[in-house]
């Protein structure tokens, strides 16, 4: 039986939670690495065997197929009579199970054979068009037909595409995101491996490359990449910056520019494998098997590593092609954040400039299709030692090195964002939602106090969270107590549970705003204002002096949340 992480837990409440209050369908945003293959088989196991209900998991690439069916025998070993695959290249056409984990690429035409589907869970569900035929939509449809109350539940690290913005809305397969929890959130509670960077010395120009359905045009990017000094100047770095480094997973930008790149690493005294779409199976296999095990420490691919490879062992990263797609750079980036004993964080080395064009991987900057500018950069490259750090910086945090001041036009009205190392912004954001959960501390002994997280929805994808310590004693205690009685006129709970159910029954004040205090430089922001509204005066039902009536807010098992 495996145990879920806090979050993975708070992510399946949130799924049964939307299932129940709305009719429609909601996707979970999970960070790559971060176990979106627990969560859905926790949702599979209690759907069936608490409900009776039956479920489509539906993935695009085998890897992940072998992970949710994996660890559905693992969560549910009781289930296992009930669990099938349909896949092709699994040579598996299993259709009448309980549980049915299927390629899309092998059932999209066979919704009818399927029959009554209650649940389809899509993994990596950015990859459902918002409009027009595609695979999912055509399957889907074709499952509605069957079951016109049939619901989508999507998965996904980065739930937007470049060509059409957020995959969520109301006319979409998938219509709000119900919960979310960020990469450097989880980094600090230590669920991820921290990331470092490094930019190339000598770089692509990309400014001569064309673009076509919003990524630039391959065989040009390929061109531009495969030049004899750039690919031998990347691979004296990247052997430079992985003495002390074991398993450094490189992504080309063609199948050539990839042979290429393995060549001259092999000149080097290096061994390097390729893997590409056209690879034979017994090859791939092998390799991956290789570089798992540690014994190849460098693999270049082609499109083919970027979502379902799970190799924790990778502590270097190297970006040999450009991109326009965020989510294509969050993929590549994010196979580095898996833990692994011995691995301190996971380098990545960019020779295309992605990080200064994207932004660092927890604050990825998405832009409206519609327009063509994408602003100001929100890194900016070392020129001494190429780390690629906060545009906020004033001085190199790695070497020292003082930038210069910048001399630009100036705008219409003053930016928000501190210049010098150390600035203060104090910063008031209109409050669109608040959640209220028990936080738990990674490795935390069972005894350790926990906090009551509190979750304020700045925006779409915007969220700042504060911890409120109930549990704590001294100070900590002092200032839960002075938090509560703003907000609440019943006693202040002595625990983190007790704190969440009032919350969550409504006996707070609602927060109409908070003011947020960032320092340039520095990586995480405070929470240091609130605007409420007035302290509700009566209690509602569920309440009992300030304590949770025994079950009020606990889901009865023969409730059905779809």
């Amino acid at each position: 039986m495996i145990c879920l992480r806090p979050y993975q837990r708070e992510a399946v409440d949130a799924v049964y939670r939307y299932l129940r209050e709305h009719d429609d369908s909601p996707c979970v945003v999970l960070p790559t690495a971060s176990g979106k293959t627990h969560v859905i088989a926790t949702i599979c196991r209690d759907a069936v065997g608490q409900w009776a209900g039956r479920i489509l998991v539906l993935a695009h690439v085998k890897e992940l197929l072998e992970q949710a069916a994996d660890k559905l025998h693992q969560v549910a070993p009781e289930l296992w009579h009930q669990i099938g695959v349909y896949s092709a290249g699994l040579g598996s056409r299993d259709k009448d199970k309980a549980i049915v984990v299927a390629g899309i690429q092998s059932v999209y035409r066979r919704a009818a054979e399927l029959g009554h589907v209650d649940i389809a869970i899509v993994d990596e569900s950015h990859l459902i068009p918002p409009e027009g035929d595609g695979m999912y939509r055509t399957l889907l449809a074709g499952l509605k037909e069957v079951n016109p109350r049939l619901r989508v539940v999507g998965l996904t690290a980065t739930p937007f595409r470049m060509s059409s913005g957020p995959i969520c809305g109301p006319e979409n397969i998938l219509n709000a995101v119900c919960y979310e929890v960020g990469v450097k959130e989880l980094i600090v509670q230590g669920y991820l491996c921290p990331l470092v960077s490094k930019a190339g010395k000598e770089k692509a120009d990309t400014g001569g490359l064309h673009v076509r359905a919003g990524e630039y045009i391959a065989a040009e990017v390929e061109a531009l990449m495969d030049k004899s000094g750039l690919v031998e100047s990347a691979c004296r770095e990247i052997v430079e910056h992985t003495s002390d480094r074991k398993s450094c997973l490189i992504f080309a930008s063609g199948v050539e520019h990839a042979r290429h790149v393995a060549a001259t690493l092999e000149g080097m005294g290096q061994r390097c494998g390729t893997v590409f779409g056209e690879s034979a199976d017994a090859d791939r296999d092998r390799l991956l098997a290789e570089f798992r095990s540690g014994s190849l420490k460098y693999l270049a691919n082609v499109n083919v590593l970027t979502t379902g490879f799970d190799a924790p062992n990778i502590d270097c990263v190297a970006l040999l092609r450009p991109t326009l797609s965020p989510g294509l750079y969050y993929q590549m980036v994010g196979r580095g954040f898996r833990l692994c004993e011995g691995k301190r964080n996971c380098l990545i080395l960019d020779f295309g400039g992605n990080i200064l064009r994207h932004g660092p991987v927890d604050a990825i900057r998405t832009h409206d299709p519609k327009t063509c500018s994408g602003g100001e950069a929100p890194a900016k490259e070392c020129p001494q030692c190429q780390s690629v750090i906060h545009a906020g910086y004033a001085k190199c945090p790695d070497c020292g090195y003082a930038f210069p001041p910048r001399e630009v036009p100036h705008e219409a009205s003053a930016g928000s964002e501190g210049i010098l190392s150390g600035q203060v912004t104090l910063t008031t954001h209109p409050v669109e939602g608040v959640t209220y959960t028990v936080h738990v501390k990674r490795d935390a002994p069972e005894d350790a106090p926990r906090s009551m997280r509190v979750e304020y929805q700045l925006g779409w994808s915007k969220y700042q969270s504060e911890w409120i310590c109930f549990e704590h004693a001294g100070y900590a205690r002092h200032k839960a107590e002075e938090w509560w009685k703003r907000r609440s006129k019943l006693p202040v709970p002595d625990s983190a549970e007790d704190a969440v159910f009032l919350a969550n029954s409504g006996a707070l004040a609602e927060t109409k705003s908070i003011t947020v205090r960032s320092v340039a430089g520095e990586k995480y922001a405070q929470v240091v204002g609130h605007e409420l509204g007035e302290a509700p005066e009566c209690p509602e039902p569920g309440w009992n002096d300030g304590e949770p009536v025994e079950g009020a807010c606990a889901t009865a098992d023969d409730e059905i949340p779809f």
